[in-house]
Parts: C-alpha cells; structure tokens; sequence
C-alpha cells in the first residue's frame, strides 16, 4: 500500500485524482462480482424455476463453500479499506492516524456488537460439527424447514410454504433433525365383520388419493394402503394406511382425512364411532 502512494503521489494532482476514482470504481465492480459469485454458490432456486441441487457447488461441499464465503467476505472488506485509505491519503490524512482510528472505531464496535460475534462463532461450529447440512429437514426455534443455508449470522430454512426463514445464529439452541425427511403416520381403520374388504380397499384408495393431490405439500408421496391386518387378540380387523407427512402438519389426517372415512363408514353402518379410526405415528 505504501509503494502505491509514493507512485500516486507522483503524479499531477489531477491525474492522482482520476487514478483514485478510478481505483475506487475498480474496487467496487470487483466486490459485485465477487458478490455474484457468493450467489451462484449459495441461492440454488431462482424466482422462474428451481435448479437441479447437484449443479451446487455449496450443497455439494457445505464446509468448503461456507469457508469461501469468509474468505470473500474478507477480501471485499481489504478492497474498499484500501481504496478508502487511499482516497483519505489524498486528503492529506496519514495513514498511521487511519489504520489507529480504524482500530479504535472496531474495538468500539466489537464491545457493541457482542450478537454479531456471537453469530459468527456459532455459524463456524455449525459449519465445522456437522450437526446441518444444506437439505436437512430439520426444526430450530420452533420453526420447520430445510435447510437451504449455512452462513456466518443466519441459518436459512424454507418450510412447505416455500417461505425462506432467517434464523440468527446465536437463537439456535436445540436442532430437532428428521432423518427420514419426514413423519410417517399410520391410520388404523377398524373393519366390521360383515364388511367386503375389498370395496372397503378400493374407497379407502380414493379418499387417501383424494387428500394427498388436494395437498401434496403435506402429504409428501402417495399413501401406502398395507392391506387389513388382525389384532393382537385376533377378535378383530382393521385396514393399514401408511402416509409420509411434512413435519407438524399431522392435523391434516387427523381432522381431514379421518373425517373423510369416519363418514363414509357411518354411511354404511350408522352405529360406526370415530375412535374405532386410530391414529400412530412412527419410523417404521
């Protein structure tokens, strides 16, 4: 930095003056590109269409992409407190007087900003534990989503709404991880013994089709009928139906769809209750 102030200084003012400006108008277009570059690793959906995630580099390599973005962070910050030492050179300011009251302004800053430090910290942990990964589904803070990404103040989540959900880093306490990408959910219908198993299949088919294209956001794949079962006292049958569910949305199939059923079965047999339409959730 000192070589590059002998030479500017060298010059005719006005042509110091225009190497400044020139400096300065260099220093910022690199910061955009650098800047479009973090985006072209990180955002992987567009607001026409979602790009295939395997052409990402940051889901890819989560940790490589995340220290990126430090490193870029950190250049674009030396380029413009170069540019801006600089341009105060020409004022006639010295640059021992810059680099001091640049120390003090950020020692002050680091006392005000302990969040901001406190962020940063916890982004590295989570880039460095792998407790996150982009694509988790996981819940932090009460919110549900998958993680789109991990950075140095905001964790991103995008819920079944498409909503993009910024969580700074230092409100992450427990992280909730679905394995399995999802909740899976069994309803168990009671049959009555005079009942056709088969017609019963076949309405039972259609009111789960029914539910899961009226909400496929909810229901992530098509329902699994598992065929009728007996007790474990083997007094009594009940039809299997297996649904993958989006986290916390398990109200759909314990209000809608169950209602659904329960209906149609009191069509067909008026003493048919509710409680004989049980509701499980698990792994398997």
């Amino acid at each position: 930095m000192q070589f590059i102030t002998e030479v500017l200084f060298s010059l005719h003012p006005s042509l110091r003056i225009a190497v400044i400006f020139l400096i300065a108008v260099t220093a910022h277009i690199i910061v955009r590109k650098i800047n479009q570059l973090t985006q072209w690793l990180f955002v992987y959906r567009t607001s026409n269409e979602e790009v295939s995630t395997k052409d990402r580099f940051a889901l890819r390599y989560p940790r490589s992409a995340s220290l990126i973005s430090i490193m870029m962070s950190a250049v674009t910050f030396i380029i413009y407190f170069i540019a801006v030492g600089l341009i105060f050179k020409e004022f006639n300011i010295s640059l021992k007087a810059y680099l001091a009251s640049a120390s003090v302004i950020g020692l002050a800053i680091g006392f005000g900003s302990q969040g901001f430090v406190q962020d940063i910290v916890i982004g590295l942990t989570l880039i460095f534990s792998d407790v996150l990964n982009i694509e988790d589904l996981v819940e932090i803070s009460g919110q549900v989503g998958k993680v789109e990404k991990i950075g140095l103040r905001f964790t991103v989540l995008v819920n079944f709404y498409g909503q993009k959900i910024y969580i700074p880093n230092r409100n992450i306490g427990t992280i909730g991880s679905f394995q399995t990408g999802h909740v899976k959910a069994y309803v168990d219908i009671q049959i009555p013994d005079e009942m056709d198993e088969k017609d019963l299949i076949d309405e039972i088919k259609s009111i789960s089709l029914g539910v899961y294209n009226q909400h496929n956001s909810i229901i992530l794949s098509k329902p699994e009928i598992l065929g009728a079962k007996y007790a474990d006292k083997g007094d009594w049958k009940y039809l299997r139906i297996k649904f993958k569910l989006w986290p916390n949305q398990h109200a759909l199939i314990e209000t809608t769809f169950k209602q659904r059923v329960a209906a149609y079965m009191k069509r067909l047999y008026p003493k048919y209750m509710s409680w004989m339409i049980t509701i499980t959730y698990g792994n398997k």
